[in-house]
Parts: C-alpha cells; structure tokens; sequence
C-alpha cells in the first residue's frame, strides 16, 4: 500500500494523475509534462515534495558527525544556511546525495524519497561512537517547492518577511500563510525558487493559501514529469539514474562538493586516489543534432565502438530537442566531441555540450 504525503487529497481534487513512486502515491502529471514544464520556466508552479526524506541530526556531537558523514564542508554554514553535498560508501560510490541545512536547535538533513530508509540505516550505522541524536522527521512535516521567476512575487504576499533578503541556500523560520514553518530558497529546477517545510498539521491549509495567493500569476501544481524534464536541463543528477553505488563523486561531475582538504570523511581515500588518477569516464551533457530522443540505457557510440551508456534522456521541451546525460570514456568528452546514441529507431547523433542545456534560467 503506498502512503499519501499531507497534500494527497489536494492533489487528487486538482487532476493529478497518480503513480506509486518511492513508496508513495504521487502525481505524474496534471495538465501535462510541457505545459507544466513550461509554467515553471516562465512563471510558477508547486511540486509535492514531501516523499523526500528528513532527518533531524542534533547532540552535542552533530557537527562532527556530519563532516565524518559527507563529502563537503558542514562547519562553514552559517545559521539557515543549506549545503548540497554527497554521502560515499568507503570505496567512493555514493550512497545518496542531499542537503543539509544549520537551524538553531539541530541540522536538517533532506535525501532523496527512494533512499530514505536506506541513508538512515547508513547514518546510524556511521554514527556509532558519536553522542548524537538522529530523528526521522520525515512524517511530520510536509515539503512544497515552489518553484519558477514569479515565485517570490506569490510567497511575498504570504508573509511579512522580505524573501527578497534571503540568499540562494540560505533559509528562514518565519510566519507563511499564519503557519510557523522554515522556509529556504533552494530547489532542482534551475529556477527561483523556495522550499517550505510546514508541518503536517497545517499543509492543506497552506496548499489553499499558496494557490489563492499565486491566481494573478497563473499558479498551477507540477508533476513527477515536468520535475523530470526541468532537472535534467540543467544537468542535475538523479540517484538511481545519475548516480549511485556504482559511480563516484569526481566522474560524476560532483568534484565541487568533494573537499579532499577535510581530515576525514567515510570515502576520503578512494577519492583522493580516483583524483590522482584521474576518472576513466565523465557524465557528459549529450544535445541532439537533429531528431529522436534518447533514452535510459541506450548505447553512446563512436565509430561503432561502445564509449558509455545514457542514464537520463528525454525531449527537452524549452530547447524543443532530444538530450541526455551518459557516463562518456576518457577521450570522448570535451564539448564539442560528436557521437552518436544507438535507440530503439536507430542512431541519432548527438554533441558533447557544455551544461547546463537549458542556459536562461531565472536562478543565477
């Protein structure tokens, strides 16, 4: 049976159409992948997004934990600062990547909906030895991200905090819709965007307000489909496509959140020996040259030779082409570098670009 997120009955008076996904009822479109894709380009739209996970991590020893956990820097943030960074097994392959952010009782750890249960067992697994506390907050509270340029014109006229002050990855806890919720300005769509975390009691509610307050700007809910296509312009990596146990962060293209001057963290020497070494492959951006749309698992080529395989591939409805994302041999990944990708309906050719495709985004 899956389980319902606190806006399940918003969602079904609002046409979602339904999916199990990550162990949930979720939608996968409402009026369509492409308008919905381009409402979010150009205006706003709102995701569900309380399948994801959340962790709280709190104790007198959190903070050491955390850099022992993660790849990237957890002492730098300042308070309601977020950081995006990647959890490594020993040998260097990712066990999720996610966001953690600083408030001021605990860190709020955010993974990925289909590796919940799994990234908590790890983390408990590598707390062992450190006083910390780590709490499943996941059903307690509900997540909308609220995302696309008129975002903030829409939040604005729901609080009084000026949401014009709040930075990329940075957040507040402050009053939205007459509910206390933490809100933070982050998303994976490319666009401006917030992330509210409210608690599950009042999300119907804050659904309603959200909604009534966005009608000027043609607010609309956005499915599984259209978060699909709009992460996958801009090159953002999905876990169990992207990424996972079997990749690693530097040929992933993740090298900026891996900060090999940290003492130590859980993959630390794999990774340092992966950078000497340097990776035998790169996920590359791959843009269509003319038509047909790559897909999952299909073949990259040269000259009839296997160089990799597509891990996310789709039609790009604002560069209106097929692209994809695929791990590319050593050699074969400078922009510029043309292939070609063997689908179901033949070879396509295809280019290396540089990412992200889609260049015009609001966030900046």
């Amino acid at each position: 049976m899956d389980a319902k997120t606190p806006f399940y009955e918003k969602i079904l008076q609002a046409g979602g159409r339904m999916v199990p996904f990550a162990g949930y009822s979720m939608p996968m479109q409402f009026e369509g992948i492409i308008p919905e894709h381009t409402k979010v380009r150009q205006s706003v739209g709102v995701f569900d997004v309380s399948h994801m996970g959340r962790v709280e991590v709190k104790g007198p020893q959190a903070l050491e934990f955390l850099e022992h956990l993660v790849t990237n820097h957890v002492s730098k943030l300042q308070m309601f600062q977020a950081v995006y960074t990647v959890m490594c097994y020993p040998e260097g392959g990712i066990v999720d990547d996610l966001l953690i952010y600083r408030l001021p009782e605990h860190y709020l750890v955010v993974v990925n909906a289909n590796n919940n249960a799994k990234d908590q067992a790890w983390m408990r697994e590598q707390a062992e030895g450190y006083d910390v506390e780590i709490i499943d907050r996941t059903a307690d509270i509900g997540q909308l991200a609220v995302q696309g340029p008129r975002a903030e014109d829409v939040l604005s006229k729901l609080t009084e905090t000026n949401l014009s002050e709040i930075g990329f990855y940075q957040g507040i806890q402050t009053e939205l819709a007459g509910v206390e919720m933490f809100i933070s300005r982050t998303g994976y769509t490319g666009e401006d965007g917030f992330e509210l975390y409210i608690p599950a009691a009042h999300a119907e509610a804050v659904w309603d307000k959200v909604f009534e307050a966005g009608k000027e700007e043609g607010i609309a809910p956005i499915g599984l489909g259209a978060r699909d296509t709009l992460r996958l312009e801009m090159k953002y990596a999905l876990y169990g496509n992207d990424i996972d146990k079997t990749t690693n962060p530097i040929e992933a293209g993740l090298s900026w959140v891996v900060k090999l001057d940290k003492p130590r963290f859980v993959g630390k020497e794999a990774l340092e020996k992966v950078k000497e070494k340097k990776p035998s492959r790169r996920l590359v951006c791959l843009e269509v040259k003319d038509k047909g749309i790559p897909r999952p698992h299909d073949l990259i080529m040269t000259e009839g030779e296997e160089l990799g395989h597509v891990t996310s591939g789709t039609f790009s409805p604002s560069l209106q082409k097929g692209i994809a994302l695929g791990y590319v041999r050593r050699g074969h990944t400078k922009s510029g570098t043309e292939l070609k990708i063997r689908t179901r309906r033949g070879e396509i050719p295809v280019e290396v670009v540089k990412p992200p495709f889609y260049k015009n985004a609001s966030h900046k």
